[in-house]
């Protein structure tokens, strides 16, 4: 049977928002602005340098991914002394609804260097514990060993680019979203072998059954009584052992659930606000308002303009 870990591990889904393949010659430096989608790059050709406001200087080489989970602001650069110029400055040329081709104009005897780069939405928010828990750069050459499926896509994306056959970005595009899904899933076993915090809290008996209940119904309502039935337990014994191993309350934990949930609905599928309240169980827009901003640190007006944001850019010529 499948450990509570990976019972809620089967829910993760990673959807591709955008995909381009950037060609370009050196000396260049890319910036990419923080953002609520994960960040993907695949180096396939030449190579690069990486660096977010907290790390130093990573090299890339061909045929290395990286996954910025939490979508940190970040730059790629040819070399690290060289200033960037933002990526919605650059000019991109639309291939796809989904795809772009970015090409600098330079005439150079050189090979380019050449990468593929996405942006990926998890159906899980950023403030998740699982996705709180993940480094700000997961590598997936480091977890390699962990998963033999991370070396065998890497080697498929590289054989796509090379060969650039028909249709070739749409294939890398899937390829991409698999290999995410795999960095994370590598990530997760190396870490349950030091298990701590979020992760060891599913990993134990008792409060792992609890956690995956809710994780599989966040919009229902779960009172005390019915969670420590979960884990039988009495109520006060239950929540002194919830608190203590995931580190906050049940009530604390459930609400957080729920307003991950009104936020995904919110902002991605334009759900509106007063919807969202009264499947969430909240008797009043006013009250659920509320409880979303001391969770979010926004309240769902906010959300509700990502979503026409995102859908005037959609409609947007490109």
């Amino acid at each position: 049977m499948p450990d509570t870990l990976t019972e809620i591990l089967l829910n993760l889904r990673l959807e591709g928002v955008e995909y381009g393949r950037c060609v370009l010659h050196g000396p260049w430096a890319i910036s990419f602005p923080a953002q609520r989608s994960a960040r993907f790059h695949f180096v396939s050709g030449g190579a690069c340098w990486l660096r977010t406001p907290s790390t130093d200087w990573l090299r890339l080489n061909p045929g290395d991914a990286v996954l910025l989970p939490r979508g940190s602001a970040h730059v790629l650069a040819s070399a690290p002394e060289v200033p960037p110029v933002d990526i919605d400055t650059m000019n991109r040329r639309k291939v796809a609804d989904n795809l772009y081709l970015v090409r600098d104009e330079r005439e150079e005897t050189a090979k380019p260097d050449v990468m593929f780069c996405g942006a990926l939405r998890f159906n899980l928010d950023p403030l998740h514990p699982l996705v709180a828990m993940m480094p700000q750069v997961m590598r997936a050459g480091e977890l390699a060993q962990r998963d033999p499926a991370v070396p065998a896509l890497l080697d498929a994306m590289e054989r796509e680019v090379a060969l650039d056959r028909i249709g070739a970005c749409g294939i890398l595009a899937r390829l991409a979203d698999v290999l995410a899904a795999s960095i994370i899933r590598a990530w997760v076993e190396c870490a349950c072998s030091d298990a701590s915090g979020w992760i060891a809290a599913v990993r134990c008996p008792s409060i792992g059954k609890v956690l995956a209940a809710i994780h599989a119904e966040p919009e229902r309502d779960w009172p005390v009584h019915e969670l420590a039935a979960l884990m039988g337990a009495s109520r006060s014994r239950f929540a002194e052992a919830f608190t203590t191993t995931v580190g906050e309350t049940p009530a604390r934990y459930v609400t957080k659930l729920k307003m991950f949930q009104a936020r995904r609905w919110i902002a991605q599928e334009g759900m509106r606000v007063a919807t969202a309240a009264e499947r969430l169980g909240y008797d009043s827009e006013a009250s659920f308002s509320r409880a979303f901003k001391r969770i979010i640190g926004h309240p769902p007006s906010a959300a509700r303009a990502e979503h026409r944001a995102a859908r005037t850019a959609l409609l947007t010529p490109g």
